[in-house]
């Protein structure tokens, strides 16, 4: 609604308590024809009745909205007139205005609220019905319902959860069953330990001599079970390291490397990921130093021989060669011989050891790559008929099927360098082969150590070729298994 006043014509307000109720009042002040929107009055009600606006001489004013705000924590009366205190002069009789509340004057009358900006209502009290002659009257009607409460609390999360269990320690463990929530499904994620490279040769004559093979790679493998079907413990195993083939003494071939040890789930057990086998130890002579072959999901990878790579794992013909250029599933790749076509990749099953040809100057092959399980290692370092160096190579990689990218192979000369260890391996992937350790012609000197394995599989590096009487350079040892349980 409007009130429309006259020059002279007053508005007074009192409060409940002094500074406490700000007062806004808008309208339209008409002179000499001209019309002024605009704020007119604005304060803090007072204590005792006062003036808060007064319409200027020679002018009209439209009152378009009165706007009243307790700012205070405290439930605030307010009053209005016009053109005087008595009863008959009242606009807006004694109200109660909630603490942080406000009332408003719109087109529409007076509002209350409260300090959510929520419409507050009085329902209408039913008009009594009339006495009759032992009959009641109607009841009233019913007032108009009440504004809506506030929203109540979130309720609790629906039941669920999950828990991650890491094996990372050598040889036996227990998986514990969660309790802090029922679970539906385990997944349980294995690699088996990388086999170790072989020790380089120690040979000073203008004679071929040998870096060690690298070892193969472990193998990946994976399951899901329900929760119900396995006990409240189950035990687990993670697969060894594959030894370091020995160094060779002086003037002598080095050592084989060792197989690495089968990660297991499961007391009986349920899953088994197998471990790769250990490369060749480097020869002082023109014959091929073969890799060891990579661990598969049926058996382990097998040790180098002769100039034989070693078996990769089953499943596949079972005590049989499974190939060194690329397998499938889960059978671990044959450890290379330094031919062209020596590419050791695997899909599950480890990766097959780098090599190296016969030759006067040798070939040296990379270590394979596996796409889940663990790469090969790199070959080690090797002397040709000159002598002079022959670099070693790197070591295989995982999440991969090229050979190499693994660590990398050390560097030659009068102080060679060992091979880099190859990376640890994670939820997404399993460990790298280590790189083939450095040779030297330097006079005396020994070779340089081949890489570790990287945990998850990782294969051993070979060692360099040292140069009589400085021995050989020692295997890398394979890497750790490594067992990853989720249940949720």
């Amino acid at each position: 609604m409007s009130l429309t006043l006259d020059t002279g014509d007053t508005i007074r307000g009192v409060g409940g308590a002094a500074t406490s109720i700000t007062y806004t009042i808008f309208g339209d002040e008409i002179a000499a024809g001209t019309d002024s929107f605009k704020v007119l009055a604005q304060g803090q009600l007072p204590a005792t009745i006062g003036v808060l606006y007064t319409v200027p001489a020679s002018t009209q004013t439209i009152i378009k909205g009165i706007h009243l705000v307790n700012s205070t924590g405290i439930s605030i009366t307010a009053k209005l007139t016009i053109n005087g205190t008595a009863a008959a002069n009242i606009m807006l009789p004694t109200i109660t205005i909630l603490a942080g509340g406000f009332a408003t004057l719109a087109d529409d009358g007076w509002k209350t609220y409260n300090d959510q900006g929520q419409q507050l209502f009085a329902g209408n009290t039913g008009a009594q019905g009339a006495v009759g002659a032992g009959i009641p009257g109607w009841d009233g009607i019913d007032g108009e319902d009440g504004f809506m409460g506030p929203v109540g609390p979130t309720g609790a999360a629906a039941a669920g959860g999950s828990d991650v269990q890491v094996f990372t320690a050598s040889g036996a463990g227990v998986w514990t069953k969660p309790t802090s929530f029922t679970p539906t499904f385990v997944q349980v994620s294995l690699w088996g330990g990388g086999g170790g490279g072989g020790g380089g040769a120690s040979l000073a004559t203008a004679v071929v001599a040998k870096g060690g093979g690298g070892g193969g790679g472990g193998a990946y493998a994976q399951r899901i079970f329900r929760a119900s079907d396995l006990g409240g413990t189950e035990n687990v195993n993670v697969g060894a390291v594959g030894s370091s083939g020995a160094a060779g003494t002086a003037g002598a071939a080095g050592g084989d490397g060792g197989v690495g040890g089968n990660s297991t789930f499961g007391t009986t057990p349920y899953i088994t990921a197998y471990g790769g086998g250990g490369g060749r130890g480097g020869q002082i002579s023109a014959l091929k130093t073969p890799g060891g072959g990579g661990g598969g999901t049926g058996s382990a990878g097998g040790v180098a021989a002769g100039e034989v790579g070693g078996i990769g794992g089953d499943p596949g013909p079972v005590g049989a060669a499974k190939g060194a250029s690329g397998v499938a599933g889960g059978t671990g790749s044959d450890g290379g011989i330094g031919a062209a076509s020596s590419t050791p990749n695997s899909e599950y099953g480890g990766a097959g050891g780098g090599s190296s040809s016969a030759a006067v100057t040798p070939v040296v092959k990379a270590g394979g790559s596996s796409i889940f399980g663990g790469g090969g290692g790199g070959n080690g370092g090797c002397h040709s008929s000159a002598p002079a160096t022959v670099a070693g190579s790197a070591g295989g990689a995982s999440n991969s099927y090229t050979t190499g990218g693994g660590g990398a192979a050390g560097t030659d000369g009068a102080s060679p360098t060992a091979g880099t260890a190859g990376a640890d391996g994670n939820s997404t992937r399993g460990g790298a082969g280590g790189g083939g350790g450095g040779t030297t012609v330097t006079a005396s000197t020994a070779g340089a150590a081949g890489g570790n394995g990287g945990r998850g599989g990782g294969g051993g590096g070979g060692g360099g070729v040292g140069m009589n009487p400085g021995i050989g350079g020692a295997g890398g040892t394979g890497g750790l298994g490594y067992i990853i349980v989720y249940s949720w």
